[in-house]
Order: structure tokens, then sequence, then C-alpha cells
């Protein structure tokens, strides 16, 4: 069977790379749901896809990426608009799985890889939404990604070094704790000097799954890259509210969701409460912007570019000091 496999990758090169890329882009398809229901507080499998106007979602019409082109981004039933996020997180995901694909050591590597990615874009999004990150992308990443490390070690392998089962859980625990502790004292000394909250409780939850599946090295450079990206996002946020001079302001009445597949019809008590408008906000300090992204954004660069050179450069300190 392995032989099979490895002759068709020879035959047609661009085979699994083009399969990695569609599964992505269906996984996608389902963190859309995810990204809407779970803050909601809905089941992501029942009911099915439907449209506002609460006729079902035919098949041919939720096929990854494809249908909301061939509907020029229309319901076919109502012509309802449905936003472009639908296909961008498609899109994005499709990606990303074929990055790991192409990227990893090994195939199990790069389905864990696959995994993790999945955790991020949907924390991503939801974040963005509702400046939450849920449990089951932060904990529920956190207990996979130790789980997955015992069993697959090319997750925590330095380049070409092996490493044992034993040796990858370890090294998940300690990228978790690290993680973790790292960014909650830098939260707590950032509340005692802003006298504010600076960062919530599920970013550090989130660096706790990073850690896990990453390593402490990931964690430190997520933490880090993270800061660098997320202070690129807040100038940019602050230059666009100079420019355009306004803020959120209201959302119109006809407003459609653009938080996943799922274009069930809303309240708009429901929609505010999804977007972030709703109850809770405010407590955000004026002008929050959500640092899940940001983390997410730094351990995927991290994880499918920077990880060898991180871990060259951590090695080269711990040398240094070893020997001085």
């Amino acid at each position: 069977m392995k032989d099979a496999f490895i002759q068709m990758a020879r035959a047609m090169p661009w085979y699994f790379p083009a399969v990695a890329f569609v599964f992505g882009a269906c996984v996608g398809s389902f963190l859309n749901v995810c990204i809407y229901r779970i803050p909601a507080g809905k089941s992501v499998v029942r009911p099915g896809s439907h449209c506002a106007c609460g006729k079902p979602i035919a098949w041919y019409d939720n096929i990854p990426v494809l249908s909301w082109f061939i509907l020029r981004g229309k319901a076919r039933c109502c012509g309802r608009p449905f936003s472009f996020r639908y296909p961008a997180v498609e899109i994005l995901t499709g990606a990303l799985f074929l990055a790991c694909w192409l990227r990893a050591p090994d195939v199990p590597t790069a389905l864990c890889w696959m995994l993790f990615t999945s955790l991020l874009v949907c924390a991503t999004f939801v974040d963005l939404d509702t400046m939450t990150i849920p449990d089951r992308c932060s904990v529920g990443g956190f207990v996979f990604g130790v789980i997955l490390s015992a069993f697959v070690p090319g997750l925590h392998s330095a380049g070409n070094i092996p490493m044992t089962g034993f040796e990858s859980l370890i090294s998940a625990l300690q990228g978790a704790f690290i993680g973790t502790a790292l960014i909650y004292w830098i939260m707590i000394m950032a509340e005692i000097v802003l006298h504010r909250p600076a960062m919530g409780e599920g970013d550090v939850k989130l660096m706790g799954a990073i850690g896990a599946f990453c390593g402490w090295q990931g964690a430190v450079f997520a933490l880090f890259g993270g800061a660098v990206l997320g202070t690129v996002a807040m100038v940019s946020w602050a230059l666009t509210k100079l420019i355009l001079g306004k803020g959120k302001g209201d959302l119109p009445e006809d407003v459609q969701s653009p938080l996943g597949a799922d274009p069930e019809a809303l309240t708009q008590e429901d929609e505010n409460y999804v977007r972030g408008y709703g109850e809770g906000e405010d407590d955000l300090p004026e002008g929050a912007l959500p640092f899940g992204p940001a983390l997410a954004g730094g351990a995927l660069l991290y994880t499918l570019l920077a990880s060898d050179y991180v871990r060259d450069y951590f090695g080269q300190i711990s040398w240094l000091f070893m020997n001085h």
C-alpha cells in the first residue's frame, strides 16, 4: 500500500497536494458553521445548512468555494446575498492545508498540523466577531496537542533529530506550561500598568494549545510574533479610523450574517451578539482589538515556515549560556 502511494505521488506529483487543498476547503466550509454556531450556543451538526428564508441549501449549492461564485454570492431560493467571507475562509483553510502537506516531514505530522490549523482558523474568526475564544478551540487544542504528541513525535522533532513519543509528550507539556505562564504574567503586568484588562483568559488558554502543538519555542515565538502582528493591526485600525472619521456605528436593519456557511435567520439582537456588539461590550476598553488572531498568526508562521530557524536560534543561545 505504501509503495502504491509513493508510485502515485511520483507519477502525479500534483495529486496529493490537490487533495489536501480540496480537503481543506471542505473543512473550511464546516469551520464556517462552527464560527457562527459555537458563539451562538447552537449545535454544529443539526440542523443542516439552510438559507435565511428557511429553505434548506441543496448539496449542489453548498460546494466549497465554487457554489458562491456560481451563484454570484446570492441564494438560489430567494436571492439573499451571502458574504464573501464564506469562500474566503474555505480558500484560506485549503491553502493552509496545502502548506501543511508540503511542509510537514511525514503524513501523520501533516494531519496533526491540519487539525491545529483548523482550531486556529475557528478561534481567529470567532475572536474577531465576539472578542472571545471558544474553549473547544483552546482547551480542546491543548488536549489534542498533548495526546497527539505522544503518538506523533514529528510534532516536536527538530530537523533530522528523532524524538521518542515520551520526549515529544514532555515537550508538549513544557510548551503548554511555559506558554500559558508567560502570557499570564504579561497579562497581569499589563493590567497593573494600564489599569485595565489588556488580554483575556481565552488568550491564555489558546497559548496552552499553541504550546502543546509547537513546544515552548513555538509558544514564545507565537507570543512575540503575535505582538508584532497585533501592533501592525492596531496601527492599521487607528489609521483607518482616522481616515474614515467614524467608529462602528449602527448596523443596518437588513444586515446579513457573514459568520459562516449557515445563513440562518437571525434577529437583530442575535446578530449583534454574535458580532460582538451586544451584551458585554461595555466591559471592553474603547478600541479593544482581539489578540487571538495575532497569536494564531504567529503560531502558523512558526509551524509552517520558521520552526527550524527558531529552534536553531534558541539552541545557539543555550549553547552560549552553557559555555560561558
